[in-house]
């Protein structure tokens, strides 16, 4: 039998609901309806395939959608074959697609802060210490993540340990499935199950973080200092005013753990104790997409290389 691509789609739905956390199903819906549906959705299921897919990448590419998009919709789009597999309405073998190269070429790039306007800042947030300002300061000298720093409560630092615990993260929960539509600030658990962990504190952010924590509410979250958390989209709009205020050309909030895990490995740290710190499941992640030398860190390599060998 071949059942319309549709059918199957909303039986995986149904499925994978069961298994997987609201946000990854939320995600998954997101780019079911906004790319897979309306290229699929009428398809019977045996003529979605290696050609009809790679033609779906390059016409997505075509448009200007995002590669990352892109490949985070093919992904959705063979779990639902494989599970349309599964039920014997088609067979399938994994699609081996091409993504044009003008495309790769600019993934997992990220604008980072430079080193002058990253002290810049710092030097502002240690003057001019308020409860937002410290908590990008943390992020700064942590690399957490947006979500993660918003759902930051004053019992997760541990003084006498000298570590502060990611235990939760914060999102904004949109999803639009049929008459079904949500939309709620979420705390939940971390990304993965690596993105809960200890990070320890700088000598620095202690001597800052100890009268605080003394005098604090442990329940209450740190940048709001209240019992109520700060949504990650009010506090990246805060991060950019801030930027504009002190003349720092604007960069993505993410891009602060982009510079940590940058200036980390170009301090000498190893790749694997950079990935512990930021959570990730491997180390592959840290190295592809967390790490941007520059042209002073890559003559110091040809350099040291050149002093070793010649």
């Amino acid at each position: 039998m071949d059942l319309r691509f549709d059918d199957v789609a909303q039986s995986w739905k149904q499925n994978k609901r069961k298994h997987v956390k609201q946000s990854s199903y939320a995600t998954y819906v997101q780019l079911l309806n906004a790319y897979i549906r309306p290229y699929f959705g009428a398809s019977g299921g045996m003529s979605v395939n290696d050609d009809s897919i790679q033609d779906f990448v390059d016409l997505s590419v075509q448009k200007g959608l995002n590669v990352k998009t892109i490949k985070d919709s093919v992904i959705v789009l063979k779990m639902i074959l494989r599970h349309g597999a599964k039920l014997g309405a088609w067979t399938y073998a994994d699609a081996r697609i091409q993504y044009p190269h003008q495309a790769v070429a600019g993934a997992g790039k990220m604008k980072i802060i430079s080193a002058g306007n990253a002290a810049k800042l710092m030097a502002y947030l240690q003057e001019n210490l308020t409860h937002r300002n410290l908590g990008i300061l943390i992020t700064m000298q942590t690399g957490i993540r947006i979500g993660e720093i918003c759902a930051l409560q004053w019992r997760d630092i541990d003084l006498r340990e000298g570590v502060v615990t990611i235990r939760k993260t914060i999102f904004r929960l949109w999803m639009k499935d049929g008459k079904e539509k949500q939309n709620t600030l979420v705390v939940g658990p971390p990304k993965t199950q690596k993105s809960g962990r200890e990070i320890p504190l700088s000598a620095s952010l202690m001597k800052i973080l100890r009268p605080l924590v003394k005098s604090a509410r442990g329940d209450y979250f740190i940048i709001s200092n209240s019992a109520t958390p700060t949504e990650p989209r009010l506090y990246r709009q805060y991060f950019y005013r801030l930027l504009a205020s002190l003349g720092i050309p604007r960069i993505k909030y993410h891009s602060l753990r982009h510079g940590f895990a940058t200036r980390c490995i170009a301090s000498g740290g190893d790749y694997k104790t950079v990935s512990a710190i930021l959570g990730h499941a491997s180390v592959s992640t840290t190295m592809n997409l967390y790490v941007h030398p520059g042209n002073k860190e890559k003559l110091r390599c040809i350099e040291n290389m050149l002093r070793k060998t010649m």
